[in-house]
């Protein structure tokens, strides 16, 4: 794997986040509390729990995606918590990429046009988005797939193709819910294989939320998410 640096990309202090529950005596289900993570350079990090557990909620407020109740999340020496919601999309295209368990790829775009996406919406001149889309499906093994959209490719190839595009702005840091989930054991192996790898070549830091402990323990470290709590 990838040598860790001390540079911190990601630090969450005290976060803890809860919803209004849909019962008709009102109330508020806590889903995270006070929970403190750091995140190095390189470092590859897996998330393991329980369904319900808070992880998705975490990464969540981990991205910019949703905001905490309290504590505070600083991407890159970036507090997230002083931006609007221009600058934290701004701040998720520059220095996040997303993966989830369905790939979310546009049905009606090839697989480069897919991966160039991130690249275009930042306004990247198109031959320069899809050459650099290119490369990235060479380094994911899908170099003879470019053309090919989503419904020509198998669900690996699917998720590989997320995972470049996740990759492709040049991210500090991929979170990925799950990337594995949606995939048949051999496949996911495959997948996460592949991650390792990225990892390694790339330096660029992961956080893994999966189920599956054997491949977690193949990361740099792993944390429990236990009814809102990290241990």
């Amino acid at each position: 794997m990838n040598k860790v640096t001390n540079e911190l990309v990601i630090q969450a202090t005290n976060l803890s986040r809860g919803y209004p529950e849909t019962s008709l005596y009102g109330g508020r289900v806590q889903v995270l509390s006070n929970c403190n993570l750091s995140l190095a350079s390189g470092e590859l990090l897996a998330i393991v729990g329980a369904s319900g557990s808070g992880k998705s909620t975490l990464l969540h407020l981990l991205g910019g995606l949703d905001r905490a109740d309290s504590g505070e999340v600083s991407v890159d020496g970036q507090s997230l918590s002083n931006l609007n919601e221009n600058e934290l999309a701004a701040l998720r295209n520059h220095k996040l990429g997303f993966v989830y368990q369905f790939h979310h790829l546009l049905a009606e775009f090839s697989a480069q046009e897919n991966v160039a996406m991130p690249l275009i919406l930042r306004r990247v001149p198109r031959t320069q988005a899809l050459a650099q889309a290119t490369e990235i499906l060479n380094q994911v093994g899908l170099g003879d797939r470019l053309q090919h959209v989503p419904g020509q490719m198998s669900g690996g190839e699917r998720q590989r193709v997320a995972i470049a595009r996740a990759l492709v702005t040049k991210p500090r840091c991929v979170l990925a819910d799950e990337p594995t989930g949606n995939l048949d054991r051999k496949t996911a192996a495959q997948v996460f294989e592949m991650i390792l790898e990225l990892n390694r070549k790339l330096g660029i830091a992961f956080i893994l939320v999966t189920h599956d402990i054997g491949l977690a323990q193949k990361c740099h470290r792993v944390l429990q998410m236990q009814e809102g709590r990290l241990q």
